[in-house]
């Protein structure tokens, strides 16, 4: 056999062996970075529109991110968090095998709907997220018409000071932590309420703090009743609320 013929077999040999070299010092540390950075333990805190379960699957979708440092990485600098209902996400590595995750939700004080979708707003009025699903812990609002309806600007209704008065009663609700389903206005724009088989008329007027306080009192006291109560001539310390009981469907 030729010097030439001994040298074109030995090339197949030379690169497996070259290739075999490579991936040993590239393997090797590769294998130590995965291991000493493998993902174990997540926990997750701030979160209460979804499940730890869910938001660990909304994060954590590659096999890339099993690994705790690059998670990490791939939070911090290279991913715009775009969830329902959340403002924003912060992950924290706790040790190389663990990591926590805080969620920041956006804060909701009520919605409208509008051509199927449900529309929610914050304190301020602005639109902030839209979504089919009806969030039941968030009161919806009934009986307004929109001159235009844009997701991150404020709503705007057929009467200009019309939402002054949505943000004072959504804000008065959240204050007193009230379970009200809707917040309905009638063509006079006066105000009713509905909390579960409790309807409640409210009226209309300047500021609606006194009479919620007094309504989340009597509410206490008629839970599991079905029926209306009137406290449109309501007043702080007088017998002027009449209940009823309410009309059937």
């Amino acid at each position: 056999m030729s010097k030439k013929q001994k040298r074109q077999k030995s090339i197949p040999k030379r690169l497996f062996l070259k290739a075999i070299g490579i991936l040993f010092f590239l393997g090797i540390p590769a294998l130590i970075f995965a291991s000493t950075f493998r993902l174990q333990n997540i926990t997750v805190k701030g979160v209460t529109r979804y499940t730890p379960e869910e938001i660990q699957g909304k994060i954590i979708q590659t096999r890339w991110d099993n690994n705790s440092l690059l998670l990490y990485l791939k939070m911090k600098y290279f991913t715009e968090i775009n969830i329902p209902f959340i403002e924003d996400v912060d992950l924290a590595l706790v040790d190389n095998h663990s990591v926590n995750i805080l969620v920041y939700e956006k804060k909701v004080t009520g919605c409208v709907e509008f051509l199927g979708e449900y529309l929610y707003f914050d304190k301020d009025g602005i639109v902030v997220e839209s979504s089919a699903k009806r969030l039941e812990d968030i009161p919806q609002i009934k009986g307004l018409r929109f001159n235009k309806v844009i997701l991150h600007e404020k709503l705007d209704v057929q009467k200009s000071d019309l939402f002054d008065v949505i943000l004072n009663l959504t804000q008065i609700i959240d204050k007193y932590e009230m379970d009200i389903d809707t917040i309905s206005f009638n063509s006079k724009y006066e105000v009713t309420v509905d909390c579960g088989d409790i309807r409640v008329q409210l009226g209309k007027r300047s500021t609606y703090d006194e009479i919620l306080a007094e309504l989340k009192n009597i509410l206490a006291e008629v839970k599991g009743k079905q029926l209306t109560l009137d406290m449109r001539k309501f007043e702080k310390d007088t017998d002027s609320i009449i209940a009823k009981p309410k009309p059937s469907r």
